[in-house]
């Protein structure tokens, strides 16, 4: 037999406690509340996470530094000047980076920024991509296509 295991026995009933009824009761007067404040008056006293008036933890949390993101996405980065040198039309992805040398670790799916600039058609294909890479991917000729990561 262990603690866990005990239980009353099989129909019996424990008496609700009676409180207010006399200090031979044992919860007489004051029922077990304490002689003043806040939490001996009726009612139900304070919401769960009241903390007497002062910012609540649930409401301070966003405002203090350094928490991370929830399901942050993580992605390669690179920047369209990076991009300046490959051949005309070809086709940019992921593995062709990586196979030219271009990109050295895959950090996650590959997502196009839009600093540096580009003069030659390429095929990019990425998980996402920056308004301002877009744009000059499609002014130097060349066409982008979202893949899903």
């Amino acid at each position: 037999m262990k603690l866990n295991e005990l239980a009353p026995k099989e129909g019996s009933k424990k008496r609700r406690r009676r409180v207010g009824r006399g200090i031979s009761a044992g919860q007489g007067a004051s029922c077990g509340f304490g002689m003043r404040g806040q939490k001996s008056r009726s009612g139900s006293g304070t919401r769960p996470g009241f903390e007497g008036g002062q910012m609540p933890l649930y409401r301070r949390l966003p405002k203090l530094k350094h928490f991370p993101l929830v399901n942050q996405k993580q992605y390669t980065i690179i920047n369209i000047g990076k991009l300046a040198n490959l051949a005309t039309s070809s086709e940019v992805n992921l593995e062709t980076l990586m196979a030219e040398g271009i990109i050295t670790t895959n950090d996650g799916p590959l997502k196009i920024l839009g600093q540096g600039e580009i003069n030659v058609a390429l095929s990019v294909k990425a998980a996402a991509f920056t308004e301002s890479a877009k744009e000059k991917i499609t002014q130097a000729g060349g066409s982008w296509e979202v893949i899903e990561a």
